[in-house]
Formats: C-alpha cells, structure tokens, sequence
C-alpha cells in the first residue's frame, strides 16, 4: 500500500477543505460546541445532512445509480478525515450508512424508488428496530411479533435502546414472524412508518442528561401496528440474513479521523489546564507517558484502517475486520473520554445537563467553565454506551475468535 497521496487526491482533499469553511457555519459550530455525542439536534441534524446532499457528498459509500459520488476509498477517507478535523456533525447513520444498503442489496424496485431519494436528501430521517427488553445483543432471541392479516401484518410488543425516535419518520424493524422453525428463521425484516397508529414512544433517561425531546436513546411499544406486507424487505423469514448483511455496515465504520479530533481535544485541554505542582498539564510527565500512549494506539488504528480501506478498492470483504475495527475503536474512544475529564480534574464536576439551553434561550445550569469543554464530561458518560452498542465488544471477541479459529481449520 502506497500511503503517499497523489496529487488528485491533495486536490480532492483541498477541494473539501474549501467547501467546509464555506457550509460549516458559525450557527452550527456553535451548536458542534455543545454537543455531547457529535450530533446535533434535529433542525440542525437536518439541516447539515441537506448540504452534504446538495453538494452530492451526503452518502459517500453508494453507488452512483442511487446518488452516491463514485468516490475511491481514499477519497472517502480523506473526506471523513477533514471532516472529522474540522469538528463536524457525525452524519446519522440508520438511513444513510445503515438501512439503504440492505434496500439497495434485497429491497425490490418499487422499495428503491420510493426511499432511497428521500433517505438520501434526508427529507425522511430512520431509526433501527433490533434491540428488545431482554433481546440485545442476542437478537435471536427476539419476541416481537408480526402476524399476517391479508395485506398487513399486526405487529405486537416492544423495541429499545432506539436512537433518536423520536425524530424519525420510518423505523426499520426485525419481527418474528414464525415460531415453529429454528430461531433465526423466524424473523422477517419490515419497514414501519412511525406515524402509523399503536406506535408510541417512551424516553428513557441517560448519564449525560439530555432533556425530553432531545434524549437520545427511546423505548417504542407497538399495539397492533398494522403494517403492509409491501414493506417488508426480501422474503418471509429470511430477515435474519438481512440484518447481518446490515450489521457490517454498522460495525465497519472508520474510527481514527474522530480519534484524532478527541486527541487533539485533550491536548487544547492540557496545555489551558495547570499542573499541581505549577507549570501547564501539557508538561506534566505523567500526562505526557499517558497521552502518548493513546495516540500511538490512535495511528495504530488509522494506519490499519488505510490499509483495511486500500485493500476495499481491489475487492477485499469487508467481513470479521468490521469487528475488530468496533472493538478496538470503541475502546480508545472510553480511554480518550476518560482522559479529557481527568484532565479537566475538578472543572469536570459541574457539566451542563442542558447543553443546547443557552443557544436555545432557554434558563442553563450555571456555566462555571469554558464552552469548549462544557460537553466533556457528558461524552464521557454518553461513551460508556459505546461497548455495548451494535453487538458488545465480547460478542466480538467471539466473532474474531470464531473467524481465527475457522481459518486455521478448527471447528466448534
């Protein structure tokens, strides 16, 4: 792998250099300044994906016949380097990088044409139905049920841990629809409009403290949700084939370009923070041994995802590496987290619970510290999640472990 770029390639990345400090405005960096996940609230969710869009840049991994840019790996990962660089919000993924590829890969014509342009110009925003009370990582185990009546089925029962809900106007779904087979075989894949009657949604609290109506995470009941059977992905059944296929898009996101942004974080932090025994935190040898640490594991993680990427453009599966790359990325983004609120020491007791408020006009816990580590602490909280999410990090050992023992010839 050549890790140099060519010169097409400092054009292309110059090309989005310009095209941020020009769409990434004051507004929404004001708004990036309290963010305690990367994302913003809904409008300016809304209305950063819409630039992208306009601009063709919003779904840097689809095809070209679906709006996609035609990029190359390194164009996609200079992109998201710079744009992580610069701050910018984390693009929602249940649409964009999550549900469109399992429509692309088994949803018919029909389903296509109907929401892939509006998931694309983010004029309809997704959320993901896996997760049950007592189904998570195991989503075999899954009890909600979906029973044909003619052209519908009646869906029962109750969906958790869903991102941003209350947001959305469509939710993806795995439902059983058969008892009588082998677990897996029983789940089927459906499309449900969220404004469809027996949906209701229940904010559930979190350790960073977000307020109702921009929590982040949602219990959904269903009470006889009747939705049509021309919304189901592919065959009766087979939704469980589905949902891997979508798994490894959620799981093979590229981690180093925010890595990067956290290190830097912690080192603005570090050089405005004093040493205890006087001089700034930046000097201090103990900080310095712990900093250096991370970032080595940081370009450990970018150069093995260049490599991983390279090797994408000349046809290489995305397969077991998307577990790795969660596993080891989710884990830096803890360390760093935790780092960040060490360093600030005791500025990191009184985080903003309502850190949009002031933006917003609205009365704020009193603001003791400067804006730009107001959202430390919450990150910290909200990275605790991270894991957990998208199949925990034990359920990727035991997918790493079950690859590396299948490829030497052992079978369980």
């Amino acid at each position: 792998m050549n890790l140099d770029f060519t010169a097409e390639e400092l054009a292309f990345r110059d090309e989005v250099r310009a095209w941020i400090k020009q769409a990434y405005d004051s507004e929404l960096k004001q708004l990036m300044s309290q963010s305690k996940n990367g994302y913003l609230d809904k409008a300016g969710q809304v209305r950063w994906q819409k630039k992208l869009a306009e601009k063709g840049w919003a779904a840097p991994g689809w095809p070209v016949q679906y709006g996609g840019p035609d990029w190359t790996p390194t164009q996609r990962y200079l992109f998201q380097s710079e744009t992580a660089a610069a701050g910018c919000p984390i693009v929602s993924p249940m649409g964009i990088a999550m549900v469109a590829y399992v429509i692309m890969e088994y949803g018919s014509e029909a389903q296509k044409r109907r929401f892939l342009p509006k998931i694309l110009s983010t004029d309809e925003c997704w959320c993901q139905g896996y997760s049950e009370p007592g189904s998570g990582s195991d989503l075999a185990s899954l009890q909600m049920s979906a029973v044909r009546d003619g052209d519908h089925y009646v869906l029962n029962g109750s969906k958790i841990w869903t991102t941003h809900a209350q947001w959305a106007d469509w939710i993806f779904c795995l439902v059983r629809t058969s008892r009588d087979a082998k677990a897996q075989s029983g789940i089927s894949f459906l499309l449900a409009d969220m404004r469809t009657p027996g949906i209701s949604i229940r904010p559930l609290p979190s350790l960073d403290g977000p307020i109702d109506g921009e929590q982040e995470v949602n219990q959904l009941f269903f009470e006889n949700v009747r939705v049509p059977v021309e919304n189901r992905i592919g065959e009766e059944g087979l939704g469980w084939t589905y949902a891997k296929y979508l798994l490894q898009f959620e799981r093979g996101v590229a981690y180093g370009s925010l890595l990067r942004y956290l290190l830097a974080k912690i080192r603005k932090i570090a050089k405005q923070q004093p040493a205890g025994g006087g001089g700034m935190l930046i000097d201090d040898p103990d900080f310095r041994r712990r900093y250096a640490e991370l970032a080595v594991r940081v370009e450990a993680v970018d150069a093995a995802e260049m490599r991983f990427f390279s090797g994408v453009e000349s046809g290489t599966a995305v397969g077991a590496m998307s577990s790795l790359f969660k596993l080891v990325g989710t884990e830096l983004q803890q360390d760093l987290s935790e780092l960040a609120v060490e360093a600030l020491g005791p500025d990191a007791l009184p985080f903003v619970q309502d850190s949009f408020a002031e933006i917003r006009g609205r009365p704020a816990s009193p603001r003791p510290i400067p804006d730009h580590v107001a959202a430390v602490t919450p990150l910290y909280f909200n990275y605790r999640k991270t894991s957990i999410y998208a199949g925990t990090n034990e359920i990727q050992r035991n997918l790493l472990a079950r690859h590396v023992l299948s490829s030497a010839g052992v079978r369980g």
